[in-house]
């Protein structure tokens, strides 16, 4: 087994991951399980996609990547027992971000540098800063949550977040069009690269 097939691989339940030909997963990251990966996605080195727990029905609900998104170098996004974890498009999660299900996060987000969403759920156009903690809340569209903000309730949500300003919304179309031009440079690269090996 090569280097590029073992990871990305089954879980134990026997889910192979589902990747879109038109999007791009570096060599070095791992996509293991039930994950459904769309269109023009860009997944960068050391990234970890792993939908392997079971639910009580015996299950492994899918991690959802939708369209154009981008999962940088060191995300980590997993789901507990079985939970599902579902990405809208063109949102951005940004180096050393960890994702944990059940969550869902809506269309053009941005999840900063090493912050950590778990159990919660985001609206579109979400910017959660680098170190910011969402923990087992829901949050409205365009919401802006703080560097280093720990929100854990409904009253630390009301108490800290605010609007998601013009300038966070400039900066999160910037991450996106610049990883998909990576995503369409990569994939180029990678054919160029193998017909080289062929020759």
């Amino acid at each position: 087994m090569d280097l590029l097939r073992s990871l990305i691989r089954p879980n134990p339940n026997g889910d192979w991951p589902k990747i879109d030909s038109a999007s791009y997963v570096d060599a070095t990251a791992q996509i293991i399980g039930n994950v459904r990966i769309g269109p023009g996605v860009y997944i960068g080195p050391n990234a970890v996609i792993r939908a392997d727990e079971i639910n009580e029905n015996g299950q492994v609900l899918p991690i959802e990547i939708g369209a154009e998104c981008n999962i940088q170098d060191g995300v980590i996004v997993h789901a507990l027992c079985g939970s599902t974890v579902a990405i809208g498009r063109r949102t951005s999660l940004s180096h050393g971000c960890i994702i944990h299900g059940p969550c869902i996060i809506g269309d053009g987000c941005f999840i900063g540098f090493r912050a950590a969403v778990f159990n919660a759920k985001l609206g579109d156009g979400i910017f959660v800063s680098t170190g910011a903690v969402v923990q087992g809340v829901d949050l409205a569209a365009k919401t802006h949550v703080p560097a280093i903000a720990a929100i854990l309730s409904a009253e630390d949500a009301v108490r800290l977040v605010g609007a998601t300003s013009a300038a966070d919304c400039r900066f999160m179309k910037k991450i996106v069009s610049a990883n998909l031009t990576l995503t369409k440079g990569y994939i180029r690269l990678a054919g160029q690269e193998q017909k080289e090996f062929a020759e």
